[in-house]
């Protein structure tokens, strides 16, 4: 059996804000879909109204993606091929705990300067966690979703 490509897929009500955070959190790039956009447009095959215009480029306005900097990624469309992270619009917000969350792990003794990054770019922290097994703090990104950070 092979192997199967595949993308984490989350829920969010501001799909190009959580994709600004969790690159900024990750550091993976934001991905440029306008090249693709642009052709379908100019096809007809999607209308104006599904687009957005982000950092001075053509975005879907219900999707976006992160992806791993060092993956490879289809020059056409823009769309990652490996370690990638696809932000969904939905229309209801967060209503209770995770079924799955990313684990964050920060340099050895560089914790709490990572807990301090993250803050300072919209996450907050929920509760710091101290067991026989670890240790290490529970956030929430900007819509509420939870990750840790080891």
């Amino acid at each position: 059996m092979t192997t199967l490509h595949w993308k984490l897929v989350i829920d969010a009500t501001d799909p190009h804000a959580q994709a600004a955070f969790w690159g900024e959190a990750l550091g993976y790039e934001v991905e440029d879909n306008s090249a693709l956009i642009d052709r379908l447009l100019g096809l007809g095959a999607a209308p104006q109204e599904a687009t957005v215009e982000l950092r001075g480029r053509r975005a879907w306005r219900d999707l976006i993606a992160v992806r791993h900097p060092d993956d490879p990624y289809d020059e056409e469309t823009g769309v990652g091929q490996g370690r990638r992270i696809l932000f969904q619009r939905v229309p209801e917000a967060k209503t209770g705990k995770n079924r799955l969350h990313l684990d964050v792990h920060a340099e050895p003794g560089r914790r709490d300067e990572e807990v301090a990054r993250l803050e300072g770019l919209g996450a907050s922290v929920a509760r710091h966690v101290k067991e026989p097994g670890g240790e290490w703090v529970i956030m929430t990104d900007p819509e509420g979703n939870e990750f840790c950070v080891h």
